[in-house]
């Protein structure tokens, strides 16, 4: 089981912590809009996670049974901004894995993200597992 806390969503993301076990790691999304493809983050709720191949990212988690959406990935990545803002964005809806927090370019990011992203795949050994997210209050 690991547990997404998320911070209050902006147009430029929605932070947050992944943890499991003992360890944590960053985490940022796109802001909330309304579950929609693409441009928004999942709804808060349990999802089983598994292990897939993708072109794009290689060997990844792929969270699955989101309502209305599909191949959402836990990767490697920065930003993940309102785009029709003129935010920047490595997300299409996934969640992006940061070793520290920061601003980049001026913008809301995650930092060391592809570390972050090994120690979490390490530490989950490849496992199927839940994932719990919980929006900020």
């Amino acid at each position: 089981m690991a547990i997404l806390f998320r911070g209050r969503s902006t147009d430029e993301g929605t932070p947050g912590y992944l943890v499991w076990g003992d360890d944590y790691v960053h985490t940022i999304e796109l802001p909330d809009r309304d579950n929609r493809p693409n441009i928004s983050c999942i709804p808060a709720g349990r999802y089983p996670v598994q292990m897939r191949v993708s072109g794009k990212y290689g060997r990844v988690f792929h969270v699955q049974n989101v309502p209305n959406r599909s191949h959402i990935l836990l990767h490697h990545g920065n930003y993940a901004g309102d785009r029709s803002l003129g935010f920047r964005t490595h997300s299409a809806g996934c969640i992006l894995l940061g070793s520290k927090r920061g601003r980049l370019s001026g913008q809301s990011a995650v930092l060391a993200s592809r570390i972050a992203r090994r120690k979490f795949e390490t530490s989950m050994n490849w496992e199927p597992f839940e994932l719990e997210i919980i929006d900020a209050k």
